[in-house]
């Protein structure tokens, strides 16, 4: 029975944890105050504690195939450099501002195998727009719009976060980088706003956001953007209270707070055209199911899949820091008909 430690049990934390449990693998869950739903599972030990102390030397953890890191932001970051100089495989979804691929800059960092960023957007968007690269070549344009939203308009933002607010404010605050002109331009966060029409929701609000991340430099485009989408009014609130001087982060940690009895939503689509007008299109979309709310099940299911992959062919990666979209064509199909399995839709359509 393959062996897995889980660090972080928040939202996607827990429901990855659990997942992996249910598939047959054995699974230490690390946080210091555990999710409570993970508790009694046969097949989950809770680990209660720092998990930053517990990495510090993994010669002292039980026997383990691979670690999952999902703690995060920042403490995401510090768990990676740590990992990093050890002789480990790690699929990391702390989503960090500071990259895993900054870590090989130094050399004690290159004895670890990482796949990096495997949720549902980065992760699943990189494999589908690595997918129209390899067929259509050079992209004209390849655009991402995704956002995890509650289904109906709650009043006030309109919004929860799915994960940690301070990652989702950090979203809001950081420069965006996206190509213009197949260079790497850095435009400010909320910009380039435009409505959109969601299927069967109406219309909603995009803007720009830093979420490009490896893909960046992995996949020649003349523009590549990533726009974040939420229901119309949000962002709007959000500048005018930041230019007002009224916005209260430590507010914003409680008005975001999750909230399980609110349903919610997942929707993302991908366009991908290149420089003759082939244009390969995805939309994926979700409401949840009896396993989990939307976000975790859409970002949780990539990263359960990824993992069992790499469980499935110890040999699909070599030693290194690796982004989702160098996952091979036949990798990302089963990854993709396995999201299929799990009621997640994702439409797709091509003009050729």
């Amino acid at each position: 029975m393959p062996s897995i430690h889980c660090l972080g049990t928040g939202l996607v934390g827990s429901f990855v944890a659990k997942r992996l449990a249910i598939n047959g693998h054995l699974v230490y869950a690390h946080d210091i105050a555990p999710n409570s739903q993970l508790i009694g599972h046969k097949n989950i030990t809770i680990v209660e504690g720092d998990a930053l102390e517990k990495i510090v030397d993994i010669n002292k953890m039980p026997k383990f195939d691979l670690i999952v890191n999902m703690l995060p932001g920042d403490i995401g970051h510090e768990a990676m450099k740590i990992l990093c100089s050890q002789n480990v495989k790690v699929v990391d979804l702390s989503f960090s501002e500071i990259t895993p691929d900054n870590l090989i800059k130094d050399n004690k960092n290159k004895n670890s195998t990482v796949l990096w960023d495997v949720g549902i957007a980065p992760g699943l968007s990189n494999m589908l727009i690595s997918i129209a690269h390899r067929r259509l070549g050079k992209l004209k344009l390849g655009e991402i719009r995704v956002g995890g939203n509650p289904i109906d308009k709650i009043g006030g933002w309109n919004y929860m976060a799915p994960f940690s607010p301070k990652d989702v404010i950090a979203e809001y605050t950081r420069p965006a980088r996206v190509v213009r002109d197949s260079n790497i331009t850095v435009l400010k966060p909320l910009s380039e706003r435009h409505d959109i029409q969601v299927s069967e929701k109406g219309q909603m609000e995009a803007f720009l956001t830093d979420g490009l991340r490896s893909i960046l430099t992995s996949i020649p485009a003349t523009e590549l953007s990533e726009f974040t989408v939420r229901w119309p009014g949000h962002i709007q609130k959000y500048i005018d209270e930041f230019n007002d001087g009224t916005l209260d982060y430590n507010q914003l940690l409680k008005d975001w707070k999750y909230d399980k009895n609110v349903k919610e939503f997942t929707w993302m689509e991908i366009i991908a055209i290149n420089h003759d007008g082939e244009m390969m299109k995805w939309t994926i979309s979700d409401e949840g199911a009896n396993d989990g709310h939307s976000m975790a099940r859409c970002t949780g299911l990539v990263t359960v899949f990824c993992i069992e992959e790499w469980l499935n062919n110890p040999d699909m990666l070599t030693k290194g820091i690796h982004a989702p979209e160098e996952l091979d064509d036949e990798t990302i199909e089963r990854i993709i008909n396995n999201i299929k399995s799990e009621d997640i839709v994702i439409e797709f359509e091509c003009n050729f």
